[in-house]
């Protein structure tokens, strides 16, 4: 499972960030590095996805429960003591709410991005018919999805200021693209015939947005009961959240905090990423560093010339 890590290797770890279908960690370090200036946060590339080599099997995944599970070996492993803030865009979002409803012993706070979180009967339905498979137009988009490039260049054109990437400010684009591509041609680096392959399979991708055996509202339920404060971030627009999800959110959670961020759509942290890491360092500093709220208050300025 590939990592990568901001700050200082001795301290323990604060935060754990999980990326979207299709993406991963490194499309998130504009956001996750300067954090790393007081501690230390890491960010996984989730099966099957990045630079990540577990087995990747389309044919076997029915549910994220087998991204969750990868989460919690690999904070056993590098937080086996400590808490950590989880946070995550996303699948990834969901996947943090499954890990700590199944551990919560492991997670300080919760900061989910536009968590893909469906209403409950939907979710009875899938369990009730295990042989039905979700998706429907993600999941055969996926299976479209082009996978491989003569170029870095070819890519970055095919890619900038189209579909999903068009509200996307720099640098995510290249930051995706550096570990969402590989080459695979063999030939000489300065060769013109090159081949650059994407390393999230296509046929993986869909079978993740098919994977809809889940229980977030279950997990919800285990964050209220061991009160681990949890913040929402929704986009204004095309969110995967419906109005009516939202609401139950707030009911079943009462000290959940939903924030909904103007102009933006379910790629918020590419469209406010000061508004993702505003709300990762103030989990950091007051679940983590201990800092009270009174210790963090207004900076005065003063405008008066010398």
């Amino acid at each position: 499972m590939a990592a990568l890590e901001f700050g200082d290797p001795a301290k323990k770890l604060a935060a754990l960030w999980l990326h979207a279908t299709g993406f991963n960690a490194m499309t998130y370090q504009s956001i996750l590095a300067p954090l790393g200036l007081r501690t230390k946060v890491q960010a996984v590339d989730l099966r099957g996805h990045g630079r990540s080599t577990l087995p990747a099997k389309p044919g076997r995944l029915r549910s994220w429960k087998r991204y969750r599970n990868d989460v919690l070996a690999f904070l056993d492993r590098e937080s086996p003591v400590n808490k950590v803030v989880l946070g995550g865009h996303s699948m990834g979002a969901t996947v943090a709410l499954l890990a700590a409803g199944a551990r919560p012993d492991k997670v300080a706070g919760l900061v989910l991005v536009d968590p893909v979180i469906l209403p409950a009967r939907y979710y009875m339905a899938m369990h009730l018919s295990p042989f039905r498979r979700g998706g429907h137009h993600m999941a055969k988009q996926a299976r479209r999805r082009r996978n491989k490039f003569d170029s870095r260049e070819h890519i970055q054109y095919k890619y900038k200021g189209r579909g999903a990437f068009e509200t996307w400010r720099d640098p995510f684009l290249e930051d995706y693209i550096l570990d969402a591509f590989d080459r695979t041609d063999g030939n000489d680096p300065d060769s013109e015939k090159q081949v650059w392959q994407l390393l999230c399979d296509p046929k993986w991708e869909a079978a993740t947005f098919m994977a809809q055996r889940n229980r977030p509202w279950g997990a919800l339920a285990k964050v209220r009961k061991h009160q681990i404060p949890i913040t929402v971030l929704r986009p204004d627009r095309d969110s995967v959240m419906t109005d009516e999800v939202a609401a139950r959110l707030t009911k079943k959670c009462p000290h959940l905090v939903l924030k909904e961020r103007v102009n933006t759509t379910h790629f918020l942290p590419m469209e406010a990423p000061y508004d993702v890491r505003d709300q990762l360092s103030s989990y950091i500093s007051s679940l983590i560093e201990g800092l009270a709220d009174d210790e963090v208050g207004l900076v005065k300025r003063s405008l008066r010339g010398i």
